[in-house]
């Protein structure tokens, strides 16, 4: 579809005239019937055309203010024909798939009332509430599956809700079936459209006086369609002919589907943080409490889409996905009140219609993908309608988790079909809802320990975690570096190989912990009194594992040296992007006063995982309704200026950084995968027994924990002097993060690691593309130098740099990239 055929659309040209003219088919009655409805064509044994809803969000991608305009207004009518006192006792049933999405908002119309639509999905262990044919639909079974069977059986008005009310035969069998097992006295059915012949139009009323009920009807607008003798044969005649066109394209064919183009956008990962424990949609019914908790988080969720998006993204498309169309509307009209980018909303069907790139044709461009859900009635093509072709910068595609399965990232998969039309794909994955996952089992497991997990000792930490030492994670670096940065894993998801060290790289270790043990401990002592002080007299210490772990103990330790105390210290796992385990921290809210917990970092770069922890525990509140929980970090050095709460600010090494697992209890990086970790599952890590031949954990923290009795006056002074300063954060290691990103051509924070710890970090585990190292920077980087000379990479001193050392990941990896571009070098 060009720019101008689009123009032409716009220019009044009725998107039913195609059809009008060469089937005869009519469109009578309001004079709004025509911008509420265009027409088109599809294979279909029982009915040939197909009526195109342009507020639906279906098959033509329309503004999401007024998709969930039209139900909310249609809700509120409702409201208004039952009272206050009835629609208070009312339940809203919607049709799978098309009309998911416009029954919820009829409900959100209506008030409190809780939802249900039927759907094509079964569920293992869900009884049948009930269920109906769809005679003129192309797949035809719904069924409904409420988590609640009691939500059905009330005596208050069922609410059903249609696109369009064309037979009323889809409406009769629905309340045939549920008026013999939860007979009522009232119905209302909604639709956009009534289309019913006159013919059908009195049956509506006859069947409400055979059951004696009451049956109201509500709709935006209502007429009839007009068909002449032989429709149905002309009009499959008329879609055989196109379809040979589609496999045969010729340069001028105006059939539209989708070619494929010479070149492909990008396809990223945006993580939502769906809200714990509410529904993705209401398969299984959606009362107005899940409601509630959906309404506080749709701003963060929309902010976390508007971050991800390319900041030159002006036409957005939000694609939702067949029954999944309320989440990703709401999240669609979210976006479109807080940014100024032109949204549009539609979703993927299994409706195949023909496509005809005609400004009088409905559906002008479709894309065919395979089924990426396991559909229990089998494989089948799936179609996205109007996508190609109409000028989106980028498409966020939304789905539920049952359906990012390895058919959604085939070559020829829905996410490489939305990449070869539009510039950037973003994929959004909203947990599928199980019946009764949001009650909590009776008890999460308790902290592993060691030795039976890691070489520290019982009490001196234990893990919320589960072990995942017998699952093979690994990956080679540069493969994992490829899939992270091209949208295709998350960092999360593997693990690097476990870099084993040189005799001399070991040497190095045993030196700087040598040089650096009083230093430690200083500020080990310093920052705990400060915790001591400030924040709890008996602090519940929670280490973000791994690398806050090892300073976990030691500030356990000192506690326990200084104070007598012996405090609890448990460790526990945050990612990237994804935030902190939620069960971790409900196990420690049943066990602890959240206020007391302190959470504990070995240092800050930018100040990432700060921000990730506080995003994190806003978004816990919201889903748990647990408060108390305080975001901010203590951490051993704070050179990014990022929290208060800190032993130092000065950049230098912290030992524990130059290792992995060998000098972290011999514990992994944490693993959030959906396959391993389920929903009341803790997150994972691994337990690398084979290595203790070269564990130097217990060296490392008895090193420093031996020099506390020299350091206590010093600690005593530092302490009290850091409690009358000013430490407010002036998050000035962003700030350079930011301007290297720039300067360097990266234009990716994630991609630039502050600071001696993180350019450790990212020797050991990532790509590294070059080192920076402050000018006249000493032993501090000699480990530094030592695996950039290992690995082949350039160390650029830089007077002003505000780090002792900055390490930049290789942007836009590839293997055989060198430079920023992510180009090779030409021989």
């Amino acid at each position: 579809m060009t720019e101008r055929a689009r123009a032409e659309g716009r220019a009044g040209v009725w998107s039913g005239s195609w059809v009008a003219e060469r089937l005869g088919v009519e469109l009578a009655g309001d004079d709004t019937l025509t911008g509420l409805l265009g027409l088109a064509l599809r294979r279909n044994p029982k009915r040939a055309h197909l009526l195109v809803s342009n507020v639906l969000g279906k098959h033509v991608p329309q503004s999401p203010a007024v998709v969930y305009g039209h139900g909310v207004a249609l809700g509120r009518r409702v409201r208004e024909l039952l009272g206050a006192e009835a629609a208070e006792r009312a339940v809203v049933l919607g049709y799978a798939e098309t009309a998911t999405g416009l029954g919820h908002s009829v409900a959100d119309g209506l008030g409190p009332a809780p939802y249900l639509h039927s759907t094509r999905r079964p569920v293992t262990g869900v009884a049948r509430a009930g269920g109906f044919e769809e005679s003129h639909s192309h797949a035809t079974s719904h069924l409904l599956l409420p988590e609640d069977p009691a939500l059905l059986a009330g005596d208050g008005p069922l609410v059903l809700v249609d696109d369009e009310f064309s037979t009323g035969n889809t409406v009769l069998n629905t309340v045939r079936a549920l008026h013999e097992r939860y007979p009522r006295k009232r119905y209302v059915v909604v639709a956009l459209v009534d289309m019913r012949s006159p013919a059908d139009a009195g049956r509506l009323d006859e069947f409400a006086r055979d059951i004696g009920a009451r049956v109201d009807l509500v709709t935006a607008a209502s007429g009839t369609v007009r068909l002449p003798e032989g429709v149905l044969e002309k009009g499959q005649e008329l879609v055989a002919r196109y379809e040979t066109r589609a496999a045969e394209p010729t340069r001028d064919s105006p059939v539209g589907e989708a070619p494929a183009p010479t070149s492909s956008g990008s396809v990223a990962h945006v993580d939502l943080r769906w809200p714990d424990g509410v529904p993705d949609g209401a398969r299984h019914g959606f009362t107005a409490a899940q409601r509630d908790r959906l309404e506080s988080a749709l701003p963060g969720m929309a902010e976390r889409i508007a971050e991800a998006l390319p900041t030159d993204a002006r036409r957005v498309l939000v694609l939702g996905f067949e029954e999944l169309m309320y989440a990703p509307l709401r999240l669609a009209h979210t976006l479109e009140q807080t940014t100024d980018a032109d949204v549009r909303y539609s979703t993927t069907t299994r409706s195949p219609v023909l496509a005809v790139d005609d400004p009088g044709y409905a559906i002008r461009t479709r894309l065919v993908f395979p089924a990426h859900d396991d559909p229990a009635d089998g494989p089948g093509e799936r179609y996205a309608y109007n996508v190609a072709g109409a000028g989106f910068d980028a498409v966020v595609a939304v789905v539920d988790s049952a359906a990012d399965t390895p058919a959604l990232h085939t070559p020829d998969g829905l996410l490489a079909r939305l990449a070869a039309h539009v510039p950037h794909v973003l994929l959004a994955v909203v947990p599928s809802y199980v019946p009764h996952a949001s009650e909590r089992p009776p008890m999460l497991p308790e902290p592993l320990r060691g030795p039976d997990f890691s070489s520290y000792a019982p009490d001196e930490v234990g893990w919320l975690l589960q072990d995942l030492s017998d699952v093979t994670l690994e990956a080679p670096t540069e493969e994992r570096e490829e899939a992270i940065q091209s949208g295709g894993a998350h960092y999360a998801e593997s693990l690097p190989v476990e870099y084993q060290p040189s005799e001399q790289y070991q040497e190095l270790f045993h030196a700087a912990l040598e040089t650096s043990a009083t230093r430690l401990a200083r500020a080990v002592g310093a920052v705990t009194e400060i915790v001591l002080a400030e924040r709890s007299p008996r602090p519940v210490l929670v280490s973000l594992a791994r690398a806050g772990t090892p300073v976990g103990v030691l500030m356990r330790r000192w506690a326990q040296f200084r104070h007598g105390l012996d405090l609890p210290h448990y460790a526990v796992s945050i990612v990237r992007g994804r935030g902190i385990d939620a069960n971790a921290l409900r196990w420690l809210a049943d066990r602890h006063d959240p206020a007391d917990v302190v959470f504990v970092d070995g240092w800050t770069g930018k100040g990432a995982i700060t921000r990730e922890l506080a995003a994190a525990l806003r978004d816990f509140e919201v889903s748990d309704g647990v408060t108390g929980f305080d975001p901010e970090i203590a951490v051993l050095a704070d050179p990014g200026s990022c929290v208060r709460t800190y032993g130092t600010r000065d950049d230098f090494l912290i030992p524990s950084a130059c290792l992995n697992s060998t000098v972290s209890g011999l514990i992994s990086r944490t693993v959030l995968r959906a396959d391993l970790v389920g929903p009341h599952d803790f997150h994972g890590a691994k337990f690398y027994r084979e290595l203790a031949g070269a564990d130097l954990s217990p060296d490392f923290l008895d090193a420093v924990s031996a020099r506390f009795p020299d350091v206590a006056d010093t600690v005593d002074a530092q302490a009290k002097e850091l409690l009358s300063a000013d430490r407010t954060p002036t998050w000035e290691g962003w700030t350079a993060v930011e301007r290297i990103s720039e300067e360097y051509g990266i234009h990716d924070v994630n991609l630039v690691k502050p600071g001696v710890g993180e350019t450790t970090r990212v020797m050991l585990r990532r790509v590294p593309w070059k080192v920076l190292a402050r000018a006249g920077a000493g032993a501090d980087l000699d480990h530094v130098r030592l695996l950039a000379e290992q690995r082949g990479v350039p160390v650029e001193e830089i007077d002003d740099l505000p780090y002792t050392c900055v390490g930049l990941i290789h942007p836009k990896y590839t293997r055989g990239a060198t430079g920023a571009d992510g180009k090779a070098v030409a021989l």
